[in-house]
């Protein structure tokens, strides 16, 4: 199937998925830590019959059973070199079980290893690892492929772009959410869409995350942002463990296909079942849709911007009537010696300062350029792309004038960024605009061609209507291009505002977003600032969208929220309030240090708290590079390693884990701060080790249990208790009950933590519970993971629940003291 079939096979009708398969397993007699793929192929007739019941129940489409059949799940049971053979036996029993009277899905998901920096993965090992199951997908026989239960939008952009290397079948993706609203990466449901859409998927949509009803919310946002077609999936409600330790879900198939309805009205047209669900759900929702045709809700929808630029977590919505943006222009080494001192150090300390100054200063987007000589400026792009997410959820504009350093950028950004900049010149149209649309990129049009500079502003808009139409044939829309005013120097042309001007009018005529240069116009003339922002207030007038600029000059930022207060343009009266009354000075004049503040010689108190400042704000924005010379600093200056440790790095790991718990943090933050906490400890340990040479430590094992590989969580717990001084053993993933009992027994552990993130191997968690009870160990237990609740503990006698790893060093202070 290609894509245009796809579309016809969606149009004016309801599609219907299958429901669940492996808890539908589990019940059929699949042991709890065998390969899903392998025991399948030993018991073909159970998956036949199965899926034979979701056909018959009304499924359109069906998952073939390769969910894990990927490299590293395979490697994990030594049978990757099977993986061909498994593939093909896997879609040859969909089809032995629908022939032609469904479609056929190939399944993938997350491989259990964390992209770099949250975890080791490269991204070209990640794609190369989706296109093999791809391509033995396809080779086997699919007619679709589907991206499910995916928590990082960065791991869901690998497998599409992965698919589009090597495929031309359709691939619909699916997002799992926590109950905030975000995946376990931070990534909201809005965020998720626009950036998987603009990326080319054939449909979008969640699965598993939660019952109808509580995916509701979800699924509106996304129905805000995206046109192409919404899936959901939804788990059958909660689930409930019952007395002989078998799982339940609380929802009836009468209740289920009631709840879709809200799922329906928010513009759902492709339907199933996630965990808890069999054929009966199935049945339940094609009598509820059997010959419906889908209502346009969609258009109800108020799509007022049109636009969206996005980072990993956040989207920018904005549209041609709407509030001004700045986007910050500060990183980038032209005129700047120190920074270019520092990038060609590869210290990016200044940098990571300029990305927080300009959001605080109001910047929207931050213009990422660093053009210069003696560095590397492709690895130089995508490590400071990596630095700065780590900063600020703001979208990145990617500027460079090579196109390998901006494809690159591209492939590793994972949002949706702005391409600065694409021009009439041959090697721009050619090579850089198909690139941009392959990554599902905005970019800004610059009216330049090969003969350089445009001789008139009829020769300009010629070149701006010529890269639009060729972007037009590309696929894009008008939605997809800001134009760049391409404004010069007034002091060389006293044209020069009144031409940017009448182009930037001719954009907005047109339906075109525009850009400038702000700082151009004023080029060579004193007092420049006054220059730029009385253009500024003009430009805006005329339709000017967004201009790159720094946001750190008072004046132009007032001004720019002035112009839109006197436009009425939405909420302006409150944002230039906001401004004016926690940002600006007073009578709107800069404000200065007082000479003896500025000259005062510092106490050693002041350079004391100075060191103690800097490593807690290393902690705070994850500088796991730099907190190694910063510790060391400290120590050189005759700071004490205990003070280092209990006044800095350990308040700072607390205000993180707050940080997470409020959602302020999410899981790629709290990684990187946990992992600069360690690396400064590394520095302090060999001292800190003599100071309590004798000590007996806390002692705590932890593991995910016996059946289950996800060791995401874990991980986290194990890292943060760590850093806390707690001695902790990490016995790793799969461990049966026996193995977790005997390392604490051997090793007088004080505190065992459990994780598990399945319903299906939760139960092993009693075990070990009960092994802890039987052999009266003098040990507390811990336990959870995604499926875990409080109630679950105090069910099966835990002493504890921990929800997350922050959590969890609250949770064994509190055994520890208990």
């Amino acid at each position: 199937m290609n894509k245009l079939q796809w579309k016809e096979f969606c149009k004016n009708k309801y599609i219907l998925l299958d429901g669940a398969t492996g808890s539908n397993l589990m019940k059929a007699g699949m042991p709890v830590g065998v390969c899903p793929e392998k025991w399948i192929l030993e018991h073909p007739d159970i998956l036949i019959n199965l899926q034979r019941a979701y056909l018959e129940a009304g499924s359109n489409i069906v998952y073939a059973p390769t969910f894990t059949a990927n490299r590293i799940k395979l490697q994990e049971y030594g049978l990757y070199e099977q993986q061909e053979a498994m593939i093909t036996g896997l879609v040859a029993l969909s089809r032995q079980a629908v022939g032609d009277k469904a479609l056929i899905a190939g399944d993938l998901t997350m491989t259990g290893r964390q992209l770099s920096p949250v975890g080791n993965m490269d991204l070209e090992e990640l794609i190369n690892v989706y296109k093999e199951q791809i391509v033995l997908l396809e080779k086997a026989g699919v007619d679709l492929l589907v991206i499910e239960t995916m928590m990082s939008l960065a791991e869901a952009r690998a497998a599409v772009i992965a698919a589009k290397e090597v495929s031309e079948l359709p691939v619909l993706v699916t997002m799992s959410f926590e109950s905030d609203g975000r995946t376990l990466f931070g990534t909201d449901a809005r965020t998720a869409a626009i950036v998987l859409e603009n990326l080319g998927v054939d449909a979008v949509g969640v699965n598993c995350s939660a019952g109808p009803a509580a995916m509701a919310e979800i699924i509106c946002e996304m129905a805000e942002v995206t046109r192409i077609p919404l899936i959901a999936k939804p788990n059958a409600g909660l689930p409930i463990v019952m007395p002989d330790g078998s799982t339940m879900y609380n929802m009836s198939p009468d209740n289920f296909a009631e709840e879709i309805q809200l799922l329906i009205d928010a513009g759902v047209t492709i339907l199933g079942g996630c965990c808890g669900t069999d054929p009966r759900y199935i049945r339940a929702l094609h009598d509820k849709v059997e010959c419906r045709k889908p209502a346009s809700v969609r258009e109800h929808y108020p799509d007022l911007h049109h636009r969206y630029l996005t980072s990993e977590r956040q989207s920018l919505a904005f549209g041609l009537d709407g509030n001004f943006i700045i986007v910050g222009e500060r990183i980038n080494p032209t005129g700047k010696k120190q920074l270019q001192s520092e990038l060609r150090e590869g210290i990016l300390d200044r940098v990571l300062a300029f990305a927080e100054e300009q959001e605080k200063c109001g910047a929207q987007v931050l213009d990422i350029n660093l053009g210069m000589s003696g560095i590397d400026e492709k690895s130089m792009m995508l490590r400071v792309i990596e630095e700065v997410q780590s900063v600020t959820n703001l979208p990145l504009s990617l500027d460079s004038s090579h196109v390998d350093v901006l494809e690159a950028a591209l492939r590793h950004y994972p949002g949706r960024a702005l391409v600065n900049s694409v021009s009439c010149e041959t090697e721009k149209m050619e090579k850089l605009l198909p690139i941009v649309k392959k990554y599902g990129a905005m970019f800004i049009l610059l009216p330049l061609s090969d003969a350089g500079l445009p001789v008139s502003i009829e020769e300009k808009h010629e070149i701006i209507d010529k890269v639009c139409e060729k972007a037009f044939t590309l696929g894009f829309r008008k939605e997809d291009i800001i134009v760049d005013g391409l404004v010069t120097t007034v002091g060389a042309n006293k044209m020069a505002g009144i031409e940017a001007l009448e182009t930037i009018r001719y954009c907005k005529n047109k339906g075109l977003a525009t850009i400038c240069g702000l700082s151009n116009i004023s080029f060579g003339l004193p007092a420049r600032t006054y220059v730029n922002s009385t253009f500024l207030t003009l430009a805006i007038q005329a339709g000017l969208t967004m201009a790159i600029a720094n946001p750190n000059q008072e004046l132009l930022v007032v001004s720019a929220l002035a112009a839109d207060l006197l436009l009425a343009k939405e909420n302006a009266d409150n944002k230039y309030v906001e401004y004016a009354v926690n940002v600006a000075s007073p009578q709107g004049m800069p404000q200065t240090k007082a000479l003896s503040q500025v000259t005062k010689e510092p106490s050693s108190d002041v350079v004391s708290d100075e060191h103690i400042e800097v490593l807690k704000n290393a902690v705070l924005k994850g500088n796991r590079k730099g907190i190694v010379s910063l510790t060391q600093a400290a120590l050189q200056a005759g700071e004490e390693p205990q003070k280092l440790l209990n006044d800095a790095l350990l308040p700072a790991i607390t205000l993180v884990g707050e940080y997470f718990d409020k959602k302020k943090y999410f899981l790629p933050q709290l990684i990187a701060s946990a992992e600069a906490m360690k690396n400064a400890i590394q520095v302090l340990e060999p001292i800190l080790m003599k100071e309590t040479m004798g000590e007996s430590l806390t002692t705590i094992v932890v593991a995910t249990v016996e059946g289950d590989i996800h060791d995401i969580g874990k991980n986290l717990v194990v890292m943060m208790l760590k850093n806390h001084g707690y001695q902790v053993i990490d016995l790793g993933k799969d461990i049966p009950a026996e193995a977790i009992v005997q390392c604490a027994a051997e090793n007088h552990a004080q505190i065992i933590g459990l994780s598990a993130l399945m319903t299906t191997t939760m139960q092993q968690m009693r075990e070990v519970v009960n092994l802890v009870k039987e052999r009266k160990l003098n040990c507390k237990v811990m336990i959870g993971g995604a499926v875990i609740t409080p109630e679950y503990a105090e069910e099966i006698h835990a002493d504890a629940y921990s929800s997350d790893a922050a959590d969890a060093v609250k949770v064994v202070k509190r055994l520890l003291e208990s």
